[in-house]
């Protein structure tokens, strides 16, 4: 790829889209809108928090003074696990149907004041690790047929607290974006009899400019496909399905990896950057664990920062990219790049 390509569409394989890239376009002038820099919190307890050990959460029910994860049911849940049936629609093009499901909410650390990124790789395998039974404990119940653990990270991102924190949805229906990823992974097993996320894999590592950085079990790389300016698709090197599969080698692995791109991502501009973070893996209970109809999943993690070419400027997917297509304007190499020269070590250290 050349600095001076013109616009060109490209395939993601994954939804099965195209996406549009624009490199021209980072020469145009910004009179537009300038947010403020996220401020840094070094504060380790908030009495104001709802999510500090000890504190009352706006539901009225008070945390315990945890030490390290804690997790419960969020108090303001999207989903009920009891279904409730909606009103009959009026016209068959008016469908409705229950949504069930159950919502939780996980503490990664009690100091208020951290992130991923300022955590140190014990703490974050404590967090992996509350991942991988939160995963074991929702799938068992048999309603359920998906588990989506997120992360908003940042105001800019929608997070309405910023204790370290994530979210973890599970729901009786596997949502829109993990079932086109089902989708388009199976239609690609049964093309070549391969997975396409290990054929993609080696494709990026044969090619190189994408990668931000490897470790023994896990590729980071800025998408071919990226619509994000600093997009990141974790990929675990072997092939598996879901979190709980995690070998110790790939849970701690995981947690290098979380570290070293978070940080990379609060280096590019000095700031707690934002990002929203999540990670897609196989569906749940339908059909059975290890049966031949999840062959095609290939755990990994989509990373969706808005940030573009300052700390208070973002992308806005407004006009063409909400009523045409997705369209970037910083080459997905030129963003790898940049991030592969940030440094690991992070900019504001912890004592």
């Amino acid at each position: 790829m050349t600095k001076n390509e013109g616009p060109h569409r490209r395939w993601n394989p994954l939804r099965r889209a195209w996406v549009m890239v624009s490199p021209q376009r980072t020469q145009r002038p910004w009179l537009g809108e300038v947010s403020p820099k996220a401020a840094l919190s070094g504060d380790a307890y908030d009495p104001q928090c709802y999510l500090c050990p000890g504190n009352a959460r706006a539901g009225g029910a008070r945390n315990p003074r945890y030490e390290s994860v804690f997790s419960f049911v969020n108090d303001y849940a999207a989903l009920l696990p009891q279904p409730v049936a909606p009103r009959a629609p009026a016209s068959p093009l008016l469908a409705a149907e229950p949504a069930r499901g159950l919502c939780k909410v996980l503490c990664f650390h009690p100091d208020h004041s951290l992130t991923l990124a300022r955590m140190t790789r014990p703490e974050i395998c404590r967090v992996v690790d509350a991942w991988m039974a939160e995963c074991r404990e929702l799938s068992a119940l048999d309603w359920i047929r998906y588990v989506q653990i997120f992360e908003n990270r940042g105001a800019m991102m929608g997070a309405s607290n910023p204790h370290p924190h994530c979210q973890i949805w599970s729901t009786g229906f596997v949502p829109d974006e993990p079932a086109a990823e089902t989708e388009a992974q199976r239609a690609y097993m049964d093309r070549t009899g391969r997975c396409l996320l290990c054929d993609y894999l080696r494709t990026e590592q044969n090619a190189g400019e994408r990668i931000v950085f490897e470790n023994q079990h896990f590729t980071a790389l800025v998408p071919w496909w990226a619509v994000w300016p600093f997009e990141v698709l974790l990929v675990s090197r072997r092939h598996f399905g879901a979190m709980p599969e995690l070998e110790d080698a790939e849970r701690a692995a995981l947690a290098d990896a979380l570290q070293r791109l978070t940080t990379r991502y609060d280096n590019l501009f000095e700031t707690s950057f934002p990002y929203t973070m999540g990670f897609h893996q196989s569906p749940v209970n339908e059909p059975a664990p290890g049966s031949a109809a999840r062959a095609e999943w290939h755990f990994h993690a989509h990373f969706y920062p808005p940030l573009l070419r300052s700390a208070t400027v973002r992308k806005f997917m407004v006009g063409f990219e909400m009523l045409g297509m997705p369209q970037r304007d910083i080459t997905p190499e030129g963003a790898a790049q940049r991030l592969r020269d940030c440094s690991e070590q992070h900019f504001w250290p912890r004592d």
